[in-house]
């Protein structure tokens, strides 16, 4: 895509880039907040990794006109491309609009965007912002069902199309370089908005080892929202999943902030898609820095995949200009791999293009 720019500047011409500038433009603490796993940061590092280690191996001469197709089925709608804008909190943090920044470019680039339970911008007012957004909310199921429902309607006002509930957090990560920076808290000014409860009190998110699939079970009994089960690894949990009504699993690790050292979620999906046997979708985030790991993914059986860090990175570098940059950037070169691997479209993607590279 051509390079775009904000005050006369050039914007970066990969994801890479946009993280540099990034980085230089944000308080340390803050970078660090983003850019930080759990532990030793094992898992933070294989994410990317695994995507190194797999190989694409194209087919030739196949006679396909027009640029290719990244259109895909997803929750019973279509989804052109392939890519969500994955949950993560604290937008304001990047660029003072922030998540009402993030939402505008994911309206303008067609790109569904999953908003952050903690999330610095209340959904309405990110529905109200980026009126043509798709949008999915995620959730943390809190320990008072009546709060955790009224987060529900909120989301079910706003429009949201889907509910993404995050199930890899019966306790929260340990950061250590949050540890080291004593962030433990927004600065004055900015909260999680959507944690107000009915007196305009900020409550703060509750992780529960209790939390169990009879939670998932009243959660369907309360909404008719498609629910993602976001943080399956096991493909045990998958068929679990299945079995108790979820529209699709994301395979996640938390982008390496819960527990460390567990695989890269690349290298467990072929095992979850196998769990499933097609009778929900499959996504995927972790790890994903070039539209070559998105065409990856898809080829091992993923229907979409999330990016969460990029869109900071995006953000933080040039606000909602950024984001839909970055956004850019990620379905030019999606398309551009799949001409290359000789591919109409992301249906003609299979997992005999992917080998192990080392």
């Amino acid at each position: 895509m051509r390079p775009a720019t904000v005050a006369g500047a050039r914007l970066p011409s990969t994801l890479r880039e946009f993280e540099a500038l990034a980085r230089d433009r944000l308080e340390p603490a803050h970078y660090d907040y983003f850019a930080g796993g759990a532990g030793d940061e094992v898992t933070l590092r294989a994410n990317e990794d695994a995507f190194g280690r797999l190989a694409l191996l194209p087919r030739v001469l196949r006679g396909h006109a027009g640029n290719p197709g990244i259109e895909v089925s997803l929750l019973g709608g279509r989804a052109s491309p392939p890519v969500l804008v994955a949950p993560t909190a604290f937008h304001r943090l990047a660029d003072p609009d922030g998540e009402r920044a993030t939402a505008g470019a994911a309206a303008a680039t067609g790109t569904i965007m999953i908003v952050s339970m903690a999330a610095t911008v209340a959904i309405e007012d990110v529905a109200a912002a980026a009126p043509g957004a798709r949008l999915w909310f995620q959730l943390y199921v809190q320990p008072d069902a009546a709060f955790t429902e009224s987060i529900v309607r909120r989301a079910e006002a706003a429009g949201c199309e889907a509910l993404v509930v995050t199930v890899d957090s019966p306790a929260r990560g340990v950061h250590g370089r949050d540890v080291r920076h004593g962030f433990d808290d927004l600065p004055e000014g900015l909260c999680c908005e959507n944690l107000r409860d009915g007196t305009g009190r900020v409550r703060p998110i509750e992780t529960s080892p209790e939390i169990s699939w009879e939670h998932l079970d009243r959660l369907r009994r309360i909404t008719a929202l498609p629910i993602v089960l976001k943080g399956i690894l096991h493909p045990a949990d998958a068929r679990l999943a299945v079995a108790h009504g979820a529209a699709a699993v994301l395979v996640s690790n938390h982008g390496g902030r819960q527990l460390d050292t567990v695989p890269a979620t690349v290298e467990m999906l072929p095992e979850i898609v196998a769990a499933v046997d097609g009778a929900v979708p499959v996504l995927l985030d972790g790890g994903i820095r070039r539209g070559t790991d998105v065409v990856k993914a898809l080829a091992l059986g993923a229907s979409a995949v999330g990016v969460g860090r990029p869109v900071i990175w995006g953000l933080a570098a040039a606000g909602e200009r950024g984001v839909a940059h970055v956004l850019g950037l990620l379905h030019a070169e999606i398309a551009h791999a799949l001409t290359l691997l000789g591919c109409a479209s992301v249906a003609d993607l299979d997992p005999g293009m992917v080998r192990r590279a080392c």
